[in-house]
């Protein structure tokens, strides 16, 4: 896809506040589901439970590399909205936090933007299931947004 189209589909979620469009562009958001619901002002992002995306049968858990890779999609989605779809961040580093097991089930993130400079944004993102003050997983991710 023609990154102008790219930046035009951020640009039109970021002002509508439909973002499904623009995650059905990325494969791996596409395949484990990964979804965004807008309450207000605020963005929060669901990964719905599939079997698919489960690590350990045995008790069972998500995988910890889908949980990074939703948690990495909601800040860089997170911080499109925050630009209002100006730019396409790029990401440069993410550091994750595992706090417990992320068990089957729904799985949410909310997304902080710390620092928005011309260059680079820092976005702090936290993971919860059943409770939002008890997060499965917390990360930090750095993108690049010029």
């Amino acid at each position: 896809m023609n990154p102008l189209n790219l930046t035009e589909k951020a640009r039109q979620a970021a002002q509508s506040g439909d973002y499904s469009e623009l995650i059905s562009l990325v494969p791996y958001a596409r395949m484990i589901g990964v979804e965004c619901i807008k309450l207000g002002d605020e963005l929060v992002f669901r990964l719905p439970a599939l079997e698919g995306n489960v690590g350990n049968p045995t008790l069972p858990a998500l995988h910890g590399g889908v949980i990074a890779g939703f948690m990495e999609h909601a800040a860089q989605l997170h911080l499109i909205a925050a630009m209002g779809g100006q730019h396409l961040p790029k990401i440069i580093d993410f550091s994750i936090d595992y706090l417990r097991a992320g068990l089957y089930r729904d799985t949410f993130a909310q997304c902080q933007v710390w620092r928005q400079g011309r260059r680079v944004a820092n976005v702090a993102i936290t993971a919860w299931q059943a409770s939002q003050s008890e997060p499965i997983a917390t990360a930090r991710a750095h993108f690049k947004v010029d």
